[in-house]
């Protein structure tokens, strides 16, 4: 063989060890259930805030802890850790998109998404009343 195969065949290997390291990275939509039987591997939730539950943060004392509950489409719940400051009006966020891991009886959150409501949910028929301007 030749030294420019060899030098082919290790880019070629090395190529294919990157992109399987990258595929641990990727993380679906997972819900509750799933989530606690993946205990302390990262995944994503979608989920929203259980406001039968008092949110615990007070921003004097500790600004960096804030601790909520949460439920899942199925209805599952679980309470959540994150640690830092609460993210501004996301008790009227329709959905939340938590990334962490499950700890225990808790999930341990290292991101918060929040997913806005539909600016025209008051009012369905508002979008009818805008004026369409097409544009090439």
């Amino acid at each position: 063989m030749k030294k420019t195969h060899i030098a082919l065949l290790v880019l070629i290997a090395a190529a294919i060890v990157v992109l399987i390291s990258y595929t641990g990275d990727l993380s679906s939509y997972e819900t509750i259930a799933s989530a606690k039987q993946k205990e302390g591997k990262f995944v994503n939730l979608i989920v929203k805030m259980d406001k039968s539950v008092p949110v615990q943060y007070d921003p004097v004392k500790d600004p960096n802890l804030l601790e909520f509950n949460v439920q899942d489409s199925l209805g599952s719940k679980i309470a959540v850790v994150y640690h830092n400051t609460m993210p501004t009006d996301m008790e009227k966020s329709e959905r939340l998109v938590l990334k962490g891991k499950v700890q225990g009886e808790h999930f341990e959150c290292s991101a918060i998404v929040m997913k806005c409501p539909s600016k025209y949910k008051d009012n369905p028929n508002a979008m009818k009343d805008q004026p369409v301007t097409l544009s090439n």
